[in-house]
């Protein structure tokens, strides 16, 4: 079965953050690039806390649909 979490989220290094995030400290997810199972997402206020995996066709087909409702 494909990791659905990740428990603690700072044990992986290369974390970046979407490009829509502001400067100021507000929320917004990171994800991490080149994860063999998945793309996993966290919250940035928690970086020690667990990140989602989503599916590489999941995260595709759920950012395309955040751009076509901006």
């Amino acid at each position: 079965m494909t990791e659905r979490t990740i428990p603690n989220a700072a044990a992986l290094s290369g974390w970046r953050k979407s490009s829509y995030s502001s400067g100021d400290g507000g929320s917004c997810v990171e994800i991490l690039d080149d994860y063999p199972s998945g793309v996993p997402v966290r919250d940035s206020k928690v970086p020690y806390g667990p990140a989602l995996v989503f599916s590489a066709t999941g995260w595709i087909a759920f950012v395309a649909a955040l751009k076509t409702r901006r």
